[in-house]
C-alpha cells in the first residue's frame, strides 16, 4: 500500500517532428517571390500608347440655353435622363442642373477629350494669318458700305416723310377752299338786296 495515494498520469503527447527539407523549400520559394516583387517595383512602368488628339477647335453650333426656360415638365423615376430637368450632355451622357455649370462642362477637359480634342489651340500659320487679315479687311469695307447705305436710306425716308407732309397740307388747304366755295355758292342765285338784308353782302364779289 502506497502512502501517497496519488495516481500517476500517462504522457500521451506526441512531439511534433519538423521536416527540415520541406520548410527549407518553402523559405526558398518565399525569398524568390520577395525578390521578384522587389525587382518588379524597381522596373519602370511600361509606356502607354501615345494618343494624338486634335487641337482645340471652335464650336460649329450654337449652345441652346433658353429653349426650355419657363416651361413646366413632369419628371418621374421612369423619365429618361436626357428628358429630365437640367441640361443634358449627349457626349458624356450626364445631366447638369444649371446653365453656368453646363458651360463649364462643355468647355472642360473631360468633355473635350470625349470629343477627341486636347486643350491646346492649333498654332496659326503665316497663310492663315494673311487670310484672316484679308477677311477682316473685307468685313470692315462691307461695314462701311452698310453705314453709307444706312445714311442714304435715312435721307430717303426723311424726304418721303416731308413729301407726305406737303401732300397732306395741300389736301387740307384744298379741302378748306372747297368748303369756302360751297358756302359762297348760294349767293350767286340770290337777289343782291335780299343778300344784303340777310348779311351776305360781305361775301360777294367786288362791285
Amino acid at each position: 500500500m502506497s502512502g501517497s495515494g496519488k495516481k500517476e498520469g500517462i504522457d500521451n503527447t506526441v512531439r511534433r517532428k519538423w521536416d527540415r527539407d520541406e520548410f527549407s523549400a518553402k523559405a526558398a520559394d518565399r525569398e524568390r517571390e520577395e525578390d521578384e516583387l522587389e525587382l518588379a517595383k524597381s522596373r519602370p512602368p511600361p509606356q502607354m500608347a501615345i494618343v494624338q488628339r486634335a487641337p482645340l477647335k471652335q464650336r460649329g453650333y450654337e449652345v441652346d440655353l433658353s429653349s426650355r426656360l419657363g416651361k413646366t415638365q413632369v419628371v418621374t423615376e421612369a423619365t429618361p435622363l436626357a428628358n429630365q430637368a437640367g441640361y443634358y450632355c449627349n457626349v458624356c451622357e450626364c445631366m447638369v442642373k444649371d446653365s453656368a455649370n453646363f458651360l463649364d462642362h462643355i468647355n472642360g477637359k473631360k468633355h473635350q477629350r470625349a470629343l477627341g480634342m486636347s486643350m491646346r489651340v492649333e498654332r496659326a500659320t503665316l497663310d492663315q494669318v494673311r487670310n484672316r487679315f484679308v477677311t477682316n479687311k473685307r468685313k470692315a469695307e462691307q461695314k462701311a458700305t452698310g453705314e453709307d447705305d444706312y445714311e442714304q436710306r435715312l435721307m430717303r425716308l426723311q424726304e418721303e416723310e416731308e413729301t407726305l407732309k406737303r401732300e397732306r397740307k395741300d389736301r387740307k388747304k384744298q379741302k378748306k377752299m372747297d368748303a369756302e366755295k360751297e358756302r359762297n355758292a348760294p349767293q350767286a342765285d340770290m337777289d343782291p338786296d335780299m343778300a344784303a338784308m340777310m348779311g351776305f353782302g360781305g361775301f360777294g364779289g367786288g362791285k
